[in-house]
């Protein structure tokens, strides 16, 4: 997988802006004097304020097992370039390419709303995955501790969560989250994409080494923390290979559990995947995007509920058959404990206990 980086920004995954579908303007290419110049971006990092009013969101998508997410952060530093959530960035007037990775909205006051949302009398305690949409363990929270102020606050009123990050910057947060897990009221799941570091810089250029997350796993597992890990998402002729020794090596490193999903290159991700593959790996491009339409019913947008997490078709087949035996192979006898629902209670109020 040789990658001509001189060609590349540096350090990003899309290495394009797209055009957002609620603005007139848009960024475009424009060559002095007739030149065919490369188009200077501004891509460093932006950190944006924002105060919102509501923090947990109701998952109502009959695709997705949670009942509540929770974003701290809109954008990703990341840069995955798969990532189903960059088309999130139009809705706050900014686009699915490089403004996805580039401009990250902080959401500072998260903690204090979220403790006004807990305190409601109409509120009904279940998991809160922590994040719906991009990663609450990116790069600014290293500065900004908002994921942290949240993880105080849920612990404070005894509320389960739900965790999924590619970061190792969890490690952190170590001390709240034994606490949670003595109560059973958390799980941690670590996303692994591949076991090849070449790959991993290739599809997520800012995120923890599969070293570090494979650690991550490990220590979370040694303090008692329960663990999954999410082989997600899967990409024909890229990583698909791969799903069998990533299910081995995350159970040997303290995994209880594994999922997986498959690649969808819904909205603007298809044109901003599409571009990138076409740079990076030429020789692979139309084999991968053709088997990704195969697997989505011909389309890279697929938005068909029930499919279009799972796909469909002979390689969708042959990857759940896969999966199915990895998983029994190596998590055998291995259980994930229940979360507990009984132990909310808001201090603020007094309220000790809700049942």
């Amino acid at each position: 997988m040789s990658l001509k980086h001189h060609e590349f920004i540096k350090g990003r995954g899309a290495q394009i802006q797209t055009k957002n579908q609620f603005l007139k303007q848009e960024y475009v290419t424009e060559h002095t004097e007739g030149l065919d110049e490369m188009w200077e971006i501004n891509h460093k990092t932006t950190y944006l304020i924002e105060h919102p009013k509501k923090m947990v969101n109701k998952v109502d998508s009959p695709d997705l097992p949670m009942v509540y997410s929770m974003n701290p952060y809109q954008g990703c530093e990341h840069g995955c370039i798969y990532c189903y959530a960059r088309n999130t960035h139009e809705y706050y007037g900014y686009n699915a390419g490089l403004d996805f990775e580039t401009k990250i909205i902080v959401k500072e006051n998260a903690a204090a709303v979220l403790r006004k949302q807990l305190d409601s009398k109409s509120w009904k305690p279940d998991v809160i995955m922590l994040a719906g949409n991009t990663d609450c363990y990116q790069p600014a929270e290293k500065k900004h501790k908002i994921t942290r102020q949240i993880l105080e606050v849920l612990l404070e009123y005894r509320h389960p969560v739900g965790l999924i990050t590619k970061n190792a910057l969890i490690h952190r947060d170590i001390d709240i989250l034994t606490e949670l897990a003595k109560l059973r009221l958390v799980k941690v799941a670590i996303s692994l994409t591949s076991l090849k570091e070449e790959t991993r810089q290739l599809l997520e250029p800012r995120t923890a080494t599969l070293k570090r997350r494979l650690q991550t796993m490990e220590l979370l597992s040694k303090n008692n923390i329960p663990v999954i890990v999410m082989a997600a998402p899967m990409i024909p002729f890229i990583n698909s290979d791969e799903l069998p020794e990533i299910l081995r090596a995350a159970s040997d490193h303290g995994a209880l559990d594994a999922g997986y999903t498959v690649v969808r290159l819904n909205g603007k991700v298809g044109e901003v995947f599409e571009n990138w593959i076409r740079q990076a790996l030429p020789d692979k491009a139309d084999r991968v995007l053709s088997q990704i339409k195969n697997a989505h019913g011909g389309s890279l947008n697929d938005s068909r509920f029930g499919t279009r997490m799972r796909g469909e078709g002979k390689f969708i087949e042959s990857l759940n058959a896969m999966f199915r035996i990895a998983k029994k192979k190596y998590f055998d006898g291995k259980t994930v404990p229940p979360t507990d629902l009984t132990l909310f209670r808001r201090p603020s109020t007094g309220q000790l206990d809700l049942f």
